[in-house]
């Protein structure tokens, strides 16, 4: 019976030993490393101005402050409670107000600093890839970061990451959803 006791309280130290290393040179949430993400492509969008996904877990006070206060109606209470950007609702015009209104500063615009790291990614079932000519995206992006070079019969999109802010213009304007929002790869 002792040993039992003893092989899982090993079991457990094991664990946290195990997950302590691997935080320690991953920057990922628990939530992440306990769904296997280890890589943390998986994250949900955060609100612009937010710190990477463990510092923002551990600083946000959850008081939904930035919700209230987002004109655009993109922000929403994701899992746990913590706000996070629903690019079906709209895009980001990136007026600051979530900032500002933010109450332990959690989340903070910095000068000459951009407000998150995504982009725009088309996927393979965007319309124009198909044949069928569809330009709503580039119609919608304000920055022309998506733009329709001519090499075949129906022009193809393609984002240019260096100009695209991730403000996700282009992805509710998608009548198929074939635009993603993630982390620059």
């Amino acid at each position: 019976m002792e040993s039992k006791a003893l092989a899982a309280l090993t079991d457990v130290l094991d664990s946290k030993w195990i997950y302590s290393i691997f935080m320690a040179t991953f920057s990922i949430s628990r939530l992440q490393f306990l769904r296997g993400d280890f890589s943390g492509k998986q994250q949900p969008l955060r609100p612009p101005w937010s710190p990477s996904e463990t510092e923002f877990t551990a600083k946000c006070e959850r008081c939904s402050e930035c919700i209230k206060a987002c004109p655009e109606g993109i922000l929403e209470k994701g899992r746990g409670g913590f706000p996070q950007v629903n690019f079906k609702k709209g895009e980001c015009t990136f007026c600051g107000i979530c900032a500002d209104r933010c109450l332990n500063n959690t989340l903070q615009q910095i000068e000459n600093i951009p407000p998150w790291q995504i982009k725009a990614y088309i996927e393979t079932n965007c319309l124009a890839k198909q044949g069928i000519i569809c330009v709503s995206c580039h119609e919608n992006c304000e920055l022309e970061a998506i733009q329709f070079p001519l090499s075949r019969l129906v022009a193809v999109p393609m984002v240019n990451l260096e100009e695209c802010n991730g403000c996700g213009a282009c992805y509710q304007a998608c009548p198929v959803t074939a635009i993603t929002i993630r982390f620059d790869c």
